[in-house]
């Protein structure tokens, strides 16, 4: 069967790995979750899993991530997302024999900016998924069903930045959201529009890091940018 859209998580490793060659140590990265169901009816949406392919995915990014730094685990709290951290956890075990603290669910990780979730999944099954971001990034749609677009990336880059900050030189943050949790950071802060750059694919990332007091956000599709 083929997949809704593509695996990104060699991308996002390679990114990682990028940067630890070049010195960095501080990094957070906030990835899509793995491979999952899609529901015949809206309302099922928060509680699909991962597919078996999904739960491969995520097995085979844990046991791809470098020994050092170990990674902290953090997710939204849809079922996915905490079973694609699962798996990174598991995988990262198997691979190198060394326990992983536990993952951290938080609100900001999952899809805060949804105000009005009913109006906005009519306003999604009338005009096309990609048709919405692009009027929500257009400040077209209501901010009582949607979160300003440019507020919600400055709040998604202050919590990975929050992580930097936190967590330990021997640490890496892996934060495992949802799509349109990275769309706005692409947008935004990297200057990656959706309709030239393609979907986020699963375990697709944006990576945060700090270099000499300063912090920059990046992705496989483009240079550092300052926040």
């Amino acid at each position: 069967m083929k997949l809704k859209h593509e695996v990104r998580a060699k991308q996002t490793i390679e990114t990682i790995t990028g940067l630890l060659n070049d010195g960095i140590q501080k990094i957070s990265v906030i990835i899509r979750h793995s491979d999952r169901f899609f529901p015949k009816e809206a309302r099922m949406e928060p509680f699909m899993g991962l597919t078996e392919g999904g739960k491969s995915f995520a097995l085979e990014l844990g046991k791809a991530l470098p020994e050092n730094p170990v990674p902290r685990l953090f997710s939204s709290t849809f079922g996915r997302c905490i079973e694609t951290a699962y798996l990174i956890d598991k995988g990262y075990t198997q691979q190198y024999k060394s326990p992983v603290a536990h993952n951290v669910t938080s609100d900001y990780l999952a899809p805060f900016y949804i105000k009005d979730i009913e109006r906005a999944i009519h306003m999604v099954q009338a005009q096309g998924s990609e048709q919405f971001i692009r009027n929500w990034f257009d400040n077209k749609i209501d901010d009582n069903v949607m979160e300003n677009p440019e507020k919600t990336s400055s709040i998604l880059s202050e919590y990975m930045i929050d992580r930097l900050k936190e967590v330990d030189d021997n640490q890496i943050a892996v934060c495992v959201s949802h799509d349109w949790n990275i769309f706005p950071l692409k947008e935004f802060k990297l200057g990656l529009p959706h309709e030239t750059k393609g979907d986020v694919g699963y375990l697709d990332g944006v990576v945060f890091y700090e270099n000499g007091g300063h912090y920059f956000a990046t992705s496989f599709q483009c240079d550092p940018q300052s926040i």
